[in-house]
């Protein structure tokens, strides 16, 4: 997709932000009502953004929070995304890809080469978008979401 088109595609009335401690509560419905029992923690999120991890929230012009993702930096050479995630109700609207461009932004600032995610091998519309930003496959991780027991897709971006 060239860049004119990802700019057609982007939501109005939406603000990235830092992500900070107190969006830890207003994620933590959105993580329950998408990944249930593979959810993550308060816990869990709170440990990234102790260990420095790169996040951003996505927020509404009233401030509702509307999504998050989260990029851990292996300096000098791979970043891993750690989640995207968007509230149901919010979804279809490109806030997904406006994360994903900043996760990507920020390793390109880092000079990181590699960006790697794991995604859900049931997940088609996620997996559609990654290859939309030159993300290929390259390993199956079995049964990695736990308890679900569902395989995860490894893909891979390289920038030259």
């Amino acid at each position: 997709m060239s860049e004119r088109q990802r700019a057609d595609h982007q939501p109005s009335e939406v603000r990235l932000d830092r992500f900070r401690w107190w969006h830890i509560d207003e994620v933590l419905p959105i993580e329950a009502d998408l990944f249930g029992a593979e959810q993550w923690s308060a816990a869990m999120f709170w440990n990234e953004l102790a260990n420095g991890q790169h996040y951003r929230v996505a927020t509404a012009a009233d401030g509702a929070v509307l999504g998050y993702a989260g990029l851990a930096v292996a300096p000098p050479d791979e970043a891993w995304v750690q989640n995207i995630a968007v509230r149901r109700d919010a979804q279809r609207r490109g806030i997904g890809r406006l994360l994903l461009e900043a996760l990507l932004a920020e390793a390109t600032r880092l000079g990181v080469r590699a960006v790697l995610l794991e995604v859900a091998a049931d997940n088609a519309p996620a997996q559609r978008l990654y290859a939309t930003y030159d993300f290929e496959p390259i390993g199956v991780r079995r049964g990695y979401y736990q308890p679900s027991n569902t395989d995860a897709l490894v893909m891979r971006r390289i920038r030259d």
